[in-house]
């Protein structure tokens, strides 16, 4: 649907600017215009309609959205347990830690970002994905800094990764009761 969309759209255009250059100057043929203007909205509107399609069928119709919702209160379960146990905790051993504990759970997110915006609209997924961007650069840097043993630097970016996850799943949970 989609792909069809795109070609009635890009044949519409093609009309347009034909019928616009074949035309005398400030004298626009209407009867051959309007169809082409006509054309060119249908295959807009059948792109955004096969896209949204799309998108809700690869999430099981909401299914995504609960997944994400069960991926960040992981995330956030873990990086609070990361987070007490920073003091004690080895500086070389939270890259380690971090590759156990977030890694499935980041990719995944990742991969159904998308039904954040389907679901929610394009303002909702920008609010998500700067916090969750974010606590990822965060963690990043506690994954770098263990590698290279800054134990300042990982007790500061854990705290930091925590409170940005939490902002993730305050928004998820806030749109979620609409």
């Amino acid at each position: 649907m989609r792909a069809l969309g795109f070609v009635l759209l890009a044949a519409g255009f093609l009309a347009g600017s034909v019928v616009a250059v074949q035309t005398a100057a400030n004298a626009v043929n209407w009867n051959y215009f309007v169809p082409a203007g006509v054309l060119a909205l249908i295959g807009i509107a059948l792109s955004r309609f096969g896209a949204k399609r799309d998108a809700l069928a690869s999430a099981g119709g909401g299914a995504g959205v609960q997944s994400l919702g069960e991926t960040i209160d992981r995330v956030v379960e873990n990086i609070r347990k990361l987070d007490e146990q920073k003091a004690a905790m080895d500086p070389y051993a939270f890259h380690d830690r971090i590759d156990r504990m977030f890694v499935e759970d980041l990719n995944l997110f990742a991969d159904n970002r998308k039904q954040i915006g389907t679901t929610y609209g394009l303002q909702a997924y920008a609010e998500v994905m700067n916090e969750f961007a974010a606590g990822e650069r965060y963690l990043n840097r506690v994954w770098s800094a263990s590698v290279d043993g800054y134990i300042d630097e990982i007790q500061t970016y854990v705290g930091k990764a925590r409170l940005q996850f939490e902002g993730t799943k305050a928004i998820l949970d806030r749109l979620k009761l609409g």
